[in-house]
């Protein structure tokens, strides 16, 4: 089976006026303004999964300031799982300084969605306020057993629309300050299973953590996929598209590029994901 971990699917409101957004969200703006950006709904990503053989994915919106709009997008994604029970898996997402966050994951966990993110904080970065903000969720979910993916990128190398302040410490003191949740890293993690090389301490501490390739091909050489699989362990790695930034085919012909194993791709492909949601 084939689970693409990481994907946006918008309401028909957001696809046909984003421009309204804008003003009262900053980091939508940053990323959508551009009319390349591509937005889509249930029904384009169900026909390119089809297209593309792409049995099962990870579906959610963005971590939207406004209540109103978390909430009805949530209820977007609810919706779209009901009419493709088969092969849409949806998470909540929402702005984690809202005060109505943590009621707002209990209900959409409770209405049956299978976990929380991609939560980001495009401004601050993960910093220490952000992580105190979280642990309300942190105890939902792991209460429910269920995965929390945050947005993660590399500190290093060049600017792009979304890229966050983060800092490798950030993600860190993060996934050290929640031991006992399942926690999905964006982007790898911004490069941190790097440190599970170290003898002490680190390789313990990402034991709950996974990490999701999602715009690999924009940002790291083919080689990335075998040596994250080493060093996070074959079992961590989970392919996410970002869909619709990029297509599942880009990332299969870079997968052949990188030498996978078959049993390697099995695992990247799907089968760590099947583990994680307990498919």
């Amino acid at each position: 089976m084939i689970i693409d971990f990481h994907t946006h699917i918008f309401s028909r409101a957001i696809r046909e006026s984003r421009e309204i957004y804008f003003p009262d969200e900053p980091a939508f703006r940053l990323l959508y303004e551009s009319p390349k950006s591509q937005i889509v709904g249930a029904e384009d990503i169900v026909r390119s999964m089809d297209e593309q053989g792409v049995d099962r994915s990870v579906v959610f919106g963005f971590p939207w300031k406004s209540s109103n709009t978390f909430k009805r997008e949530n209820n977007y994604v609810m919706e779209a799982v009901q009419r493709y029970p088969d092969r849409l898996i949806g998470f909540c997402c929402f702005d984690p300084f809202d005060k109505d966050s943590p009621s707002e994951a209990e209900r959409c966990l409770s209405s049956g969605l299978s976990g929380v993110g991609e939560l980001a904080f495009y401004q601050s970065g993960i910093d220490k306020d952000s992580r105190d903000v979280l642990e309300p969720i942190m105890d939902i979910c792991r209460e429910k057993g269920v995965p929390v993916l945050i947005h993660t990128n590399e500190p290093v190398g060049h600017a792009y629309p979304g890229k966050t302040p983060n800092t490798l410490s950030q993600i860190y003191q993060l996934v050290r300050k929640f031991p006992e949740n399942r926690i999905v890293l964006a982007h790898w993690g911004g490069g941190i299973f790097f440190y599970t090389l170290l003898k002490k301490e680190v390789r313990e501490s990402l034991k709950n953590v996974w990490f999701d390739t999602a715009a690999s091909p924009f940002l790291y050489d083919p080689d990335i996929y075998r040596i994250a699989g080493r060093l996070a362990g074959p079992d961590k790695t989970l392919f996410g598209t970002d869909f619709p930034l990029l297509k599942p085919s880009r990332y299969f012909r870079e997968f052949q590029k990188a030498g996978l194993s078959e049993e390697e791709t099995r695992r990247l492909c799907g089968g760590n994901a099947e583990n994680l949601l307990k498919i």
